[in-house]
């Protein structure tokens, strides 16, 4: 069978692997991937996929993995969701870009009328549209200075935002995303996380308060433009804070006339179990930044937030050549339509209840998992060595190549690189969800 017949073929939901992972076309393919694209773009898994569907990637050896990456949060109602594809389909018809700068169209505001619906708070909102979530957290930055007229932002440590130069900075993690790019935007201050597993602290409020004083000591609360914080750590390691963070780092930022910044591009658009994270802690921003999971796998971030804070930047301060593109406005009306048509936010819980529930049991049997955490289909196990809390990332890097070797896709992440992340669409089948599981258990045990 051709690459072209494997791809025209309808993707059934099952495991299926024909070949070794990765096979023989794929092979070939990361060999010319090697030969033309730089070494600085790494590849976790160099299976090479042409057809995708439901819990399923489908490469172009006719292997078939089950799928717990989503394109790291990405294709959350999946790759080829049907309604997406329509949208998407009907709108490259009419027309691919015209620049919203330069001559608008519907789809953008009807875009910036459901994230100014969906996101958290009643108060009159405004919202803006860019390409990528380093992207988007940059702007929310400018939008902040310019209604505070203050430079300082706060960020945190395992804090993950992006790749540009600013973002950069306020990332936490050096390597792969910062050794030798600097130097680096400034006005930049890191404080600690909210991280119970490893701070021992499970009261929220005393967790922020050891960051506050910080803040107090080393800004000055009248200096700080911005904080800006993921409600649960993605690359960082998903890490959950302890109960009542989030809210008292939101009021500091009201005390203090600072721009309070949740950075929703990973945790977003159902993944959680809410639509966005910061929900599970009542806690309402003053910006709301999204991207990954907002357009079913097209290009689109936002930033949404408060009328007053949102028109601070004068015309034109705000915007990019692509930002908002008719295809990917499309694309995320679409996917909001079927994450509320089809109850995929309780799709998640129930893909929490599972996960969790098998995961913990391989925990109380298995002194290696440290910790299981998360929330939604946005689940991590954190991996030790026995007895202790020292971070296994050889481990790690183990367990994810022999699951891959399986035809499951897993990722791995963290501070100290010790961390598999699950990320299934929320599409996903129970019974692939079940057998990924199994897999997984299958290699632990394997590698005992």
């Amino acid at each position: 069978m051709t690459v072209a017949d494997i791809a025209a073929t309808p993707v059934t939901q099952e495991r299926r692997l024909v070949t070794a992972i990765p096979g023989p076309v794929s092979q070939q393919l990361q060999a010319r991937k090697t030969a033309a694209v730089s070494g600085g773009v790494g590849t976790t898994l160099p299976v090479y996929v042409v057809a995708a569907g439901g819990g399923i990637l489908v490469d172009a050896d006719g292997n078939q993995l089950i799928d717990f990456g989503s394109g790291i949060a990405v294709t959350t109602v999946g790759n080829s969701a049907p309604a997406v594809v329509a949208a998407v389909t009907e709108q490259v018809s009419a027309f691919t870009h015209t620049c919203f700068m330069v001559t608008p169209y519907e789809g953008y505001v009807r875009v910036a009328e459901e994230l100014n619906r969906l996101t958290p708070g009643d108060h009159d909102k405004r919202s803006v549209l860019f390409n990528s979530g380093a992207e988007a957290v940059e702007n929310a930055v400018k939008i902040a200075r310019a209604h505070t007229r203050r430079q300082a932002v706060v960020v945190f440590d395992h804090a993950y935002h992006g790749r540009t130069n600013l973002t950069m900075a306020m990332t936490a993690k050096n390597q792969p995303y910062k050794s030798g790019f600097g130097p680096f935007a400034g006005e930049i201050y890191r404080v600690p996380t909210s991280f119970p597993f490893r701070d021992g602290e499970t009261d929220g409020a005393v967790a922020a308060a050891r960051a506050l004083d910080l803040v107090d000591k080393q800004v000055g609360g009248d200096n700080v433009a911005a904080m800006v914080i993921e409600p649960i750590h993605g690359e960082g390691g998903f890490i959950v804070p302890a109960p009542g963070f989030l809210r008292a780092l939101q009021n500091w930022c009201t005390d203090n006339g600072a721009v309070f910044v949740a950075d929703e591009v990973q945790s977003g658009f159902a993944r959680t179990g809410a639509m966005f994270a910061c929900e599970h802690d009542g806690v309402v921003p003053d910006l709301i930044v999204t991207a990954k999971g907002i357009a079913g796998g097209l290009p689109l971030s936002a930033v949404t937030g408060r009328a007053e804070i949102m028109d601070a930047p004068g015309a034109g301060g705000l915007g990019g050549t692509y930002g908002g593109n008719p295809l990917a406005c499309a694309a995320a009306l679409a996917v909001i339509d079927t994450i509320e048509r089809d109850g995929l936010l309780a799709r998640a819980v129930q893909i929490e209840w599972t996960m969790i529930d098998r995961l913990t049991t391989l925990a109380a049997g298995d002194p290696r998992i440290g910790d299981v955490r998360g929330r939604g289909a946005m689940i991590a196990v954190e991996l030790v060595k026995p007895g202790t809390t020292e971070p296994d990332a050889e481990f790690a890097k183990r367990v994810a190549a022999a699951a891959h070797a399986r035809g499951l896709v897993v990722l791995t992440c963290g501070t100290y690189g010790n961390v598999l992340r699950f990320l299934p669409p929320l599409t996903m089948p129970d019974h692939l969800l079940d057998e990924g599981l199994d897999i997984l258990a299958a290699v632990l045990r394997e590698n005992a």
